[in-house]
Formats: C-alpha cells, structure tokens, sequence
C-alpha cells in the first residue's frame, strides 16, 4: 500500500515533464486598452418596442424605410468623415474599429471631436463640407452666394478653383436608391397624410428645399409610423457653423403617451403667463403650432446615430421651413434605457439611500420633456430696446438659453404639480431625480452650452442650500423647500437677464460658476470606476428584423 503514493508521485512528474516541453502558442496580438475603457463609455442596447399595434402594410413597409435610412447613413459617412471603408481598413485594432464605426470617423465625440488615436490628426473645422485646406479669406473671395446655403458644399475643381455644389447633386445616387425605397414605402402606408409627406420628401430631397414636405409633416396627425429624413442639424460645420448633417429616424407613434402630454401643449399660453417675474417681462407669446409627441426609436442612421443619442428633438429647423410650426419629438425608449443604464446607477451612488426612492423613469421622462417645452417659453426681445435677447447676450446666449430652460423645466413642473395637473405623482420624485441628472450631464464636461449651465445651477443650488453633502457617505440629500425656493430664484434671475439683455451679469454668472470645481472631480472618478456608461449604442438593423418576424 505505501508504493501508491510513491507512484502517484512519479505519474505527477511525468505529466509536468510532458506539458513543460510542449511548445509554447503563439500569444494572441493584444490592443491598446484605452479603446476598451472608451468602449465602455457606451451601453448597448437593442432597439425594440410592441409592434402588435400594426397592420400587415405597416409591417411590410418597415424594410423599405430602413433601407432608405441606410443611404443617409452613407451620405452621412462623407460629410463627417469621407471614404468609409478606407478608413476602416487603416485600423487593425478590432476596438478601434469599433469605436471609429459609433463615432463615424476618428474624432472622438464624447471628447469634443478630439481624435481618439494619435495615429489620426486633427479633425478640419469644415470637415466634409468644405475642402481640408480652405481658408476663410478663399471661402470670402468666392463670388458665389450659394456658399452660404446650408445645403451645399464646396468642392475643388480640377484646376484647383472652388465651386458650389447642392447637396441633392453632391449625393445624387443616394437620394435617388432612397426615394425608390421611399416610393416603395408609399404604395404600403395606409395613412393618407403618411403616403403625402413621403412623396413630398422625395420631391424636396432632390431640389433641397424642404418647405412643403415640412408642412405636411406638421399636418400628420393620424400616423403610427414616422420617418425623420434629410438634413437634420448645422452643429457640426464649426468652419462657418451653415451646412447641415443628414440623418433618419424610424419611429413608432405611442399614442397613449402622446394622448398624456398633449394637454401639456394647451396650457403653454397659462405658463407663460405666470412666470415667476414681473408683467413686462411676460408679455411675449408662446411659438404657435407647436404640439409634442410620444415615440419610440425603431432605427436611426447618419447624425442621429453618431456618438450620444438624442432623447428628445424639435423640428423642423427654422433654416429648413420658417413658420411651419414646431414639433418636439420625445423618444420614449431612449430615455427608459438612459435611465436604466446610467441615471439609476449613478444614483445609487451619489443619491442619499433614503431618497433614491424617488428616482424614478417617470419623473426623468417628464423633466427630460420639460425642459424642450421650456425652449418654447420665456423671453426672446429685451424689454429696454436692445434688442434681442440674442444679441444683447452675444456669446453668452446660448449658455443663458440652456440655464433657462434647465431651471424652468422644475419651475413648471411645480406649478403644473400645484395645479393637480400631473396626477398623483409625488414632487419630491421630480427634485431628487434632478438632482442626479446635474451627475449624468456633468460627465460630458463643459465643451457646450448645456454643460456650463449645469455647473451653473449646481453651485447656485449649492448655495441656497437646496441640497447637502454627507461627506462620510459622498451622496447628496435634497431638501424639498429650499430646492423648490431655489428654483423659483433662480428661474427669476435668469429671465430678468434675459429680458434686460444684461451681458455683464451673464459673464459674471459664467465667470464664477460655469465649471467644474475640484471637490466635484471626486465624485467624477467614483462613477468612473464603477464603469458606468456615459451613453448608449444601439443594436439596431437586425433587432428590427427580429421585431418584425415576431409580428
């Protein structure tokens, strides 16, 4: 019995003989781990949402908007960034191609467009719309008004001169392999006014004049299916902030949704009204044909697929179709997933335990929804001859506008909470989940408007003592009467600027508030390392395809 273990033994060393004089594998190549931590930036979710509400027709002509959204995302490759599959070649890095496929280039757009490698150089301020070694002396000197049209580029002629090219020239084939998915789309739509605002997209996106397709959709009452098509927003030309970006949305009407907040649109007139300041700086009227709908995101392509996903939209554009009315489109799905993906556990860090039971999807969605029914309301003339507010505030406006409609948004909800008008939701839910929102935002940064104005609100509800800081915990407490005094406070300093087109107290507000102080940094780095995602990315396409399978 005492030669087992002996035994036992030399088996052992045998065996650790034999794997020790294997040949070693070759090590799989590794990649930089930067691009994994940036990956990590973004949650993926999968478009979905019920599709049993829809008809046979309906379901059918879903793959035909969808393939029409997939040529604005090829026209949209060359205005944000040009040759696609060239650029996706260059990089061997699976990560990094990966990343350059979410933010359609090089440019990283949750670090200001920086570029995400050292391998890729700076991104050209007029980066697809203009020629990458245009001066602004040459773009001046070009005797050719169309320059400034939003829906042209300039281009090089072979001898080197400058020409104006419109976009429905520039991206022809595009446009024509959509319109025919579009007039395949039309012959299935069931819904009268659908069938019209189809075809006179198709009709405005070969001649670049969007007026009446933009009247018909604001007629468009009776629809379940959208489809959001053409140039969408002017933010990414920084050469002479002009050109438009071409995206596409497919959505899904929720008509219980939009059927809620559709009285939301009737009481604009009341809200006015009552702002917390004196008659004269009230007496503007709310934008008319303006109404707010209820939406989930089936599919998105081109600028409204690039970097951070909109929550929330008002269109159309006033270069796009003046005096067509507004319509402020809220993306149901989008904001639930932000809310599970990255409020909720960001809450669960920074939010006093005993109050994180007010941080709930409903009081996000009705701030996040809000805030653009603020946009509509305030204050656009001064009321002392300066001007517009606009320009008396200059380079200060847009962060003013941001603070305005942040801290409106609670004002309104207050009142609206007072008037019985929003059920029986508890208030407190609505504060609390505001409170973690300023940490959502904040870790954007202040390359923007709306990031300055949230750092402005923070300190200034610091100092009212709205909330406070356990710093044994690192969570946050709001206290109910003071937030609620605070920002009635607030809402009243920023609309008295406004009206008074005081530039001064403008740049002081920015000047001592609009960043982000140390003791804030803290906080940062604590959601960082817990991975919590800045944005989402979405699994989209074959979803869809899955979603319509099922129906």
């Amino acid at each position: 019995m005492k030669k087992y273990p002996a035994l036992l033994t030399l088996i052992s060393i045998c065996f650790l003989t034999i794997f020790s004089c294997q040949p070693k594998k070759e090590e799989k190549k590794t990649f930089d781990s930067v691009m994994k931590r940036k990956l990590a930036n973004y949650a993926t979710v999968e478009l979905s949402t019920d599709l049993s509400g829809l008809s046979a027709n309906q379901i059918k002509l879903l793959p035909h908007l969808m393939n029409a959204a997939k040529k604005i995302d090829e026209i949209y490759w060359q205005q944000a960034y040009g040759e696609k599959e060239k650029l996706l070649k260059s990089i061997s890095d699976p990560d990094m191609k990966k990343y350059a496929m979410i933010n359609y280039g090089p440019w990283d757009r949750l670090e200001g467009l920086k570029p995400f490698s050292d391998d890729f150089p700076p991104r050209p301020l007029g980066q697809g719309f203009y020629p990458p070694d245009i001066t602004q002396n040459e773009f001046f000197e070009l005797k050719d008004d169309n320059k400034y049209n939003p829906f042209t580029i300039l281009q090089r002629k072979v001898n080197g001169e400058l020409e104006v090219v419109p976009y429905h020239k520039a991206y022809k084939s595009q446009i024509e392999e959509l319109s025919q998915s579009l007039e395949k789309a039309i012959e299935l739509a069931e819904s009268k006014e659908f069938k019209t605002y189809l075809q006179k997209r198709i009709e405005d996106l070969k001649k670049d004049d969007f007026m009446e397709s933009d009247k018909a959709w604001m007629a468009m009452k009776d629809n379940a299916l959208d489809f959001i098509v053409g140039p969408i927003e002017n933010v990414e030309d920084r050469f002479i902030w002009t050109k438009y970006s071409y995206g596409a949305f497919i959505l899904l009407k929720d008509k219980e949704w939009s059927k809620k907040v559709e009285r939301y649109s009737l009481l604009l007139p009341y809200l006015q009204k009552n702002l917390p300041v004196d008659e004269k700086y009230r007496k503007e009227e709310p934008g008319k044909n303006s109404d707010i709908g209820i939406y989930d995101v089936l599919y998105n392509a081109g600028y409204c697929n690039a970097g951070g996903k909109f929550i929330a939209m008002n269109l159309p554009f006033a270069e796009t179709s003046i005096g067509t009315g507004t319509r402020k489109l809220h993306f149901k799905n989008i904001v639930q997933a932000k809310f599970d993906k990255i409020l909720k556990p960001i809450s669960d860090l920074v939010i006093d335990e005993k109050q994180r039971k007010h941080i709930k999807f409903e009081a996000f969605f009705l701030n996040t929804l809000f805030f653009e029914i603020s946009n509509a309301l305030g204050i656009t003339q001064t009321i002392n001859n300066r001007g517009s507010v606009k320009d008396a505030l200059k380079e200060h406006h847009s962060v003013i506008t941001a603070l305005k409609n942040d801290v409106l948004r609670m004002f309104f909800l207050t009142k609206l909470h007072e008037m019985r008008e929003l059920g029986d939701t508890d208030l407190m839910d609505n504060y609390v989940t505001y409170m973690a929102e300023v940490f959502r935002s904040m870790r954007f940064g202040v390359t923007d408007a709306q990031g300055v104005a949230n750092m402005i609100r923070f300190y200034y509800f610091e100092e009212a003592e709205a909330f406070k800081y356990n710093y044994k915990t690192g969570t946050y407490r709001v206290n109910f009467y003071k937030m609620k005094k605070a920002i009635m406070a607030l809402s009243e300093q920023i609309l008295k600027i406004q009206g008074d087109g005081n530039y001064a107290a403008a740049k002081e507000m920015i000047t001592e508030k609009g960043f982000i102080r140390n003791e804030l940094l803290n906080d940062l780095y604590r959601i960082q390392r817990q991975r919590i995602p800045k944005d989402l990315v979405y699994d989209q396409g074959e979803g869809l395809i899955g979603m319509l399978s099922n129906n």
